[in-house]
């Protein structure tokens, strides 16, 4: 007989990590832990410096602070256990923190791929409208945007954990991989999980994909407008875009690569994903911080910002 979603043994799964050698998983925890720890204050630098420097109260760094974050955020909720379990012969994780784990990966995870999408209709908008700018990126327009961000990432995790919950656990329960997802999961339920697959296929890769063609297109439009700006202008709208596109190449790629095909079980595969979990959110706010002279300057800043010239406020176009 069949297995349904009532018949459920399994209280706790075990992860297989990273890597088995105890001697590499030690030294993971030495590079991991400071990995995240740069992840944790470099964005928090980021939203700090933005919410107290007057000249970078503006559509652009709005949206940065957000995207800052999400990152904090997104990384929290895979590398504590990640990192602390590298220490432990036994990775174990119950079946709630199992699916709290996927909910806040996937909420965390679309959110920033739409916040990664309203800020290149920032650009958009400030590169191919800029004498419009301020008036269309009104306040409202930025919170609505952001919020409609976490609303969207919000709606998408619901459906992945309905998913989830009707998974029927009753055999082996440890999973190859070093957090919960749901491709992993799906090798352990005791029921056919081909239809849940396609969800999955859909409702991830699909958002990924879409999204970033989304995000190439906005650039192609970007670029060939350019073509009207002297060369001074070109360098500067550029200089403005290059860390936007670095940071969504760096993480829609690992994406991409992981969502739009079926699931293996390659070492590969994990390493994949340490590297949009665990480097991606460590980069971002560097990625950031080093091709933007505004956000540099204000960092250095910070300690006076009562004394900062309201002539330094600058429209960012």
């Amino acid at each position: 007989m069949e297995p349904t979603a009532n018949t459920n043994n399994v209280t706790e799964f075990v992860f297989t990590g990273l890597f088995q050698d105890p001697g590499v998983q030690r030294l993971c925890f030495v590079v991991f832990l400071p990995v995240y720890l740069a992840t944790v204050l470099g964005n928090s630098l980021i939203v700090l410096t933005i919410s107290v420097s007057r000249s970078l109260h503006l559509p652009m760094y709005f949206f940065l602070s957000s995207l800052s974050l999400v990152e904090i955020g997104y990384s929290s909720t895979v590398a504590p256990k990640f990192i602390t379990d590298l220490l432990t012969k036994i990775k174990t994780i119950s079946l709630q923190g199992c699916l709290a784990q996927i909910f806040f990966v996937h909420f965390l995870g679309v959110t920033e791929i739409l916040l990664l999408v309203a800020m290149a209709y920032d650009r958009y908008v400030a590169i191919c409208r800029p004498l419009h700018y301020m008036t269309i990126m009104s306040p409202q327009l930025c919170r609505v945007l952001v919020a409609g961000s976490w609303l969207g990432g919000f709606i998408h995790s619901v459906i992945q954990i309905l998913i989830a919950i009707q998974l029927p656990f009753c055999g082996p329960n440890v999973i190859d991989h070093y957090f919960c997802d749901l491709h992993p999961l799906f090798k352990l339920a005791c029921t056919d999980t081909f239809v849940e697959g396609v969800i999955v296929l859909a409702n991830s890769g699909l958002i990924a994909l879409c999204s970033f063609l989304i995000l190439v297109s906005s650039y192609v439009v970007i670029l060939v407008h350019l073509r009207r700006h002297s060369a001074e202008g070109r360098h500067k709208a550029l200089s403005t875009c290059a860390s936007h596109v670095t940071v969504v190449t760096l993480f829609f790629g690992p994406a991409i690569f992981l969502y739009m095909r079926p699931s293996s079980t390659f070492t590969g595969d994990k390493l994949v994903a340490v590297f949009y979990t665990m480097i991606t959110p460590m980069l971002s706010p560097v990625i950031y911080t080093l091709r933007n002279a505004e956000v540099k300057s204000a960092m250095r800043r910070l300690g006076g910002q009562d004394r900062e010239p309201r002539d330094t406020v600058k429209r960012r176009k």
